[in-house]
């Protein structure tokens, strides 16, 4: 599950991230771009809360806690 997030945030961030650089070499329209990125956006912000910084606690445990 954890890959399916990965990834979904990639293709989430690329959305955010192409689209303006098409628009500036005069590939896409302004309105086009928009939609692009406010799907990137959300695709980001729905799925990497879920992944980021989710990491196992690698201390090693003591007695004390």
């Amino acid at each position: 599950m954890k890959s399916v997030l990965k990834l979904a945030s990639v293709i989430g961030l690329m959305f955010s991230i192409v689209p303006p650089v098409l628009f500036f070499l005069g590939n896409m329209e302004l309105d086009t771009m928009k939609l692009w990125m406010g799907i990137g956006m959300l695709a980001w912000m729905v799925t990497a809360p879920f992944w980021i910084n989710k990491q196992e606690d690698r201390r090693p445990k003591t007695e004390g806690n």
